[in-house]
């Protein structure tokens, strides 16, 4: 299986390396699992003004953030994949740790927003928060993943 040179790139930013292209082409639909999962409960969280959700998510991307994985990875790795046939997800890089650390206080903010009654702060935070996540979800394209490679002058693929 072959991967496309921009996916590939695309998810070396996020720290995904020393892949070859059949793991990289079987594993590369479902690196969108834990993007697309977080993307659909900010959607409801902020559609709903919840701030337990939106603060409840907040946890799982800490976790994200501390820990090598996603939570949202341990149920495709110990459930979905059986169904798919496919290999179980790899560790994260501190790339998209560095996004889940920036998505944990983006989370905090907007649930804040919404707790206090900043029905306007919460959604100005919110919609923006659901893009950037759409957008990883959709396109494998990581803006605080660039941020972190742009600061800390990660070598690998740099580029979108």
């Amino acid at each position: 299986m072959t991967i496309d040179v921009t996916v590939r790139r695309r998810l070396e930013a996020q720290g995904f390396v020393g892949l070859d292209d059949a793991e990289l082409g079987e594993l590369a639909p479902w690196l969108r699992w834990s993007p697309s999962l977080c993307t659909l409960f900010m959607i409801i969280g902020v559609a709903m003004q919840s701030p337990s959700i939106l603060w409840a998510l907040a946890v799982t991307a800490l976790l994200g953030a501390i820990l090598p994985f996603h939570p949202f990875d341990l149920l495709y790795n110990y459930g979905m994949r059986f169904l798919t046939g496919t290999r179980p997800l790899p560790h994260h890089g501190p790339q998209r740790r560095f996004a889940c650390g920036i998505a944990t206080a983006w989370l905090v903010a907007t649930g804040w927003a919404f707790h206090s009654g900043s029905t306007i702060v919460g959604y100005a935070l919110g919609v923006p928060l659901i893009l950037v996540a759409a957008l990883v979800s959709v396109t494998h394209f990581c803006i605080p993943s660039l941020i972190y490679n742009t600061l800390f002058s990660h070598r690998g693929s740099q580029g979108a």
